[in-house]
């Protein structure tokens, strides 16, 4: 079996699947989320939010879901390219922007509407921060 097939397989995209659940967990803990705001974040119903959280193994995915884990480890990771101090990492969710985009909110505030198109925008902007172009 080739290395394209293996990555390809149903119990490789499950675990990699149950790692980016785990890692955006940790990111929103640290970013210091509610679970009402991870909940619209994440798209996760309240019991099927605390179910993933105790037993992440159990999640079952949806493209939606597995995108929003994407711009949310993608965020994380362009702001730990930026700063260099923990505190900046996992702070700048929660610090008003003023920004035209944020209007005075903090990216954290923007995202916790669970809208979609938003995420991804506040994504794109946050990622505008690697190449210097805020």
């Amino acid at each position: 079996m080739t290395a394209t097939k293996a990555q390809k397989s149903p119990a490789d995209a499950r675990r990699k699947s149950v790692s980016g659940l785990k890692a955006a967990f940790n990111i929103l803990d640290k970013w210091g989320c509610t679970a009402d705001q991870a909940q619209a974040i994440l798209r996760l119903p309240k019991a099927t939010y605390y179910k993933y959280r105790n037993d992440p193994e159990s999640a079952r995915l949806d493209r939606d879901q597995l995108t929003r884990i994407s711009y949310l480890l993608n965020m994380h990771q362009a702001l730990r390219i930026v700063f260099e101090n923990p505190e900046n990492v996992c702070g700048f969710m929660r610090k008003r922007n003023h920004n035209p985009y944020f209007h005075g909110r903090a990216p954290l505030e923007v995202i916790e509407s669970g809208d979609f198109a938003t995420l991804y925008e506040t994504f794109r902007r946050i990622d505008t921060l690697r190449n210097g172009l805020w």
